[in-house]
């Protein structure tokens, strides 16, 4: 009988579901409270790279601050969805479940900001905050085969 890993002991899993509950918490208020209202005018991009690119291309034109919020920020919030989603969904553990899971969900987020018209809905979101997500999984994985490896 193989012993059971410390990544996948029930103590383990509640306080990864707290933190994901946490986590959500968190997005929804980041996303969908702070700061925003709904907007008479109404802008979002269909085009993909539409917004990414002058960020990247013309950097000059945007300030720092501007720059690291459109680009990393979207990544960096978005790393621990793809931690929490295969650690607590067994489902979603290979790289294609993961990612359509992924881009469903954000596609659902944008589309709520598309509906409430707070925020905006804007296709490059769902790009960058998929790049987050793949990190988190590679992360992930990482945690797991090293953890696979000592075990053995």
């Amino acid at each position: 009988m193989s012993e059971k890993s410390w990544l996948h002991s029930k103590w383990m899993l509640t306080i990864v579901a707290c933190t994901a509950l946490l986590y959500i918490l968190i997005m929804g208020i980041l996303l969908f409270v702070s700061g925003r209202t709904p907007g008479m005018y109404y802008q979002y991009n269909l085009l993909p790279f539409e917004t990414i690119r002058p960020l990247l291309m013309e950097r000059e034109r945007y300030n720092t601050d501007t720059w690291v919020k459109n680009l990393f920020g979207n990544i960096v919030l978005f790393i621990p969805l793809g931690i929490w989603i295969p650690w607590l969904f067994r489902r979603c553990r290979t790289f294609l479940t993961f990612t359509a899971t992924a881009v469903l969900l954000l596609l659902g987020v944008e589309f709520i900001q598309l509906i409430t018209r707070v925020g905006s809905f804007d296709v490059d979101d769902i790009i960058l905050n998929t790049i987050g997500a793949w990190i988190g999984y590679a992360g992930l994985n990482l945690l797991f085969l090293s953890q696979r490896r000592t075990r053995n």
